[in-house]
């Protein structure tokens, strides 16, 4: 009896696993991978119970199963962290649109002095950020997006006059810049929640702006920083990658907590054309998601 119980929950689980690999047919598939690390873990404790209980057969489906599903995410969080390139820097932040402080946002952004910011949820009451930075960050484009609050790009580097624009109510704010180097594209993204929200369709929506901006005629490499609501791991990330012609860099960073701490989720990323770069995680400093700091080289003149 215990056996049976043990193998049914094994099959429930083993099916939910399955499902969070069929994203590029359903986006349903994509909002189960979102929990693959903690299927894949209850996978591994039932293939142990199993394994006690004498049903080494189903308790080794279901250790394959599990070290099957989570070793890609451990190969993300070793392998990438190493890579990095560090001729160029970006800060990513979720500022939450309620934050009670953006002074402590602003005197971070200065003390690492990035050469580009992204900006997600910019409201009337943290956009006091910008009045410290704008000396040193005087290339801004702004974007309203939705009732959290807008979206913004900034850079050390001159704009390129009437580069700016914004993917109208669809929290994308762009610009390309003068580095040293050459031209750079950099853009700040804010997706909705996945379905069954909107996530879907605002992908479809974003992907001929990132198509038009990875095939630019300018050649200018493009840097992407945003707060994606989805895993490094779905097809949707996957997609968004092969869109811009860009690689996620940096490991999986935990960057928003949900349910008390149970659900930790990497939904933050930094995509850069070329993938050379590192991550690091950095405070929350009054929002509810943590913040990046990469450093990156990029293929000028690839």
């Amino acid at each position: 009896m215990i056996k049976r119980g043990l193998r049914n929950l094994l099959l429930l689980a083993l099916a939910a696993l399955g499902a969070g690999y069929l994203g590029r047919f359903h986006p349903a598939g994509d909002s189960v991978a979102v929990f693959r690390p903690q299927i894949a873990l209850a996978i591994l404790l039932l293939a142990v119970l199993l394994w006690v209980a004498r049903a080494r057969r189903w308790a080794i489906v279901g250790g394959a199963a599990a070290l099957a599903a989570i070793g890609p995410i451990f190969w993300m969080s070793g392998a990438l962290s190493a890579s990095g390139g560090s001729g160029l820097s970006l800060y990513q932040k979720n500022m939450r649109f309620r934050v009670e402080d953006p002074g402590l946002l602003a005197a971070d952004i200065l003390a690492r002095r990035p050469d580009f910011l992204t900006l997600q949820e910019i409201s009337g009451a943290n956009m006091v950020v910008f009045d410290p930075l704008e000396a040193t960050y005087k290339a801004r484009q702004f974007c309203p997006f939705a009732t959290v609050g807008g979206v913004a790009v900034a850079s050390r580097w001159p704009i390129v006059p009437g580069s700016g624009f914004c993917a109208e109510a669809d929290g994308l704010a762009a610009m390309q810049v003068t580095t040293p180097r050459g031209p750079v594209w950099v853009v700040s993204i804010h997706l909705h929640w996945p379905w069954p929200k909107s996530q879907p369709a605002h992908i479809a929506r974003l992907s001929p702006v990132l198509s038009r901006l990875a095939n630019d005629d300018s050649g200018a490499p493009l840097v992407i920083g945003g707060d994606f609501n989805m895993v490094p791991w779905s097809h949707a990330m996957a997609r968004l990658t092969e869109i811009s012609r860009t690689e996620r860099i940096g490991p999986p960073h935990v960057t928003l907590t949900k349910m008390r701490g149970w659900m930790r989720v990497p939904i933050d990323h930094v995509l850069v054309s070329g993938g050379d770069g590192s991550v690091q995680r950095l405070e929350r400093l009054g929002s509810d998601h943590f913040g990046l700091f990469a450093r990156f080289d990029l293929p000028f003149g690839a």
